[in-house]
Formats: structure tokens, sequence, C-alpha cells
């Protein structure tokens, strides 16, 4: 493969709905609460109820870790992620 003078190697920029990362967030969580509230309410669905609570803390934790790491690359911490800052604008 090779480059011509000029172009660039670099990939297209995604569109901004591909990059908004709390449609993905909300859906799981909604996800699991339906889960649990069926598992709570459904007398046939009691076994699910430990898996059920367990997806929400889950989900729960691993939405806290992605918040702090993400507040973190923003302040510029050093020890923090990278890669968790984007634009929903590509630079002009």
């Amino acid at each position: 493969m090779s480059v011509e003078p000029g172009d660039s190697l670099h990939p297209p920029v995604l569109p901004a709905a591909l990059l908004e990362v709390w449609p993905v967030v909300a859906i799981g969580a909604l996800a699991w609460l339906v889960a649990a509230v069926a598992a709570f309410v459904i007398p046939a669905l009691q076994t699910w109820r430990p898996v059920t609570l367990a997806g929400l803390g889950v989900g729960l934790l691993g939405t806290t870790i992605f918040v702090w790491q993400r507040d973190a690359a923003r302040r510029g911490a050093r020890g923090a992620q990278s890669g968790l800052n984007y634009r929903h604008h590509p630079p002009s």
C-alpha cells in the first residue's frame, strides 16, 4: 500500500453520535434495571436476582471509574488514561 504525497495515514473522524458514551451507558443501565425489576416481580425469575443486582453494581462501578478517569484526563493528571477526551466537532 503506497501513500500519495499529501495523503494522511490518519483514519477519518468518527461522527459525534458514535463518540457519545452516555446513550450506551443509559441503555445498559435500563436493561439491567428492567431485568432486576422482572426478577423481583415475577416469582419464576427469582434465581435471576443475584445476577441482576450484580449487573447493576458492576455497571455502576464501571461508570464511576470511567467518569473518574475522564475527569482526570481533562484535568491533565499524569496517571490518567489517554484518549478519553474527544471533540464533538473536528478541528477546522
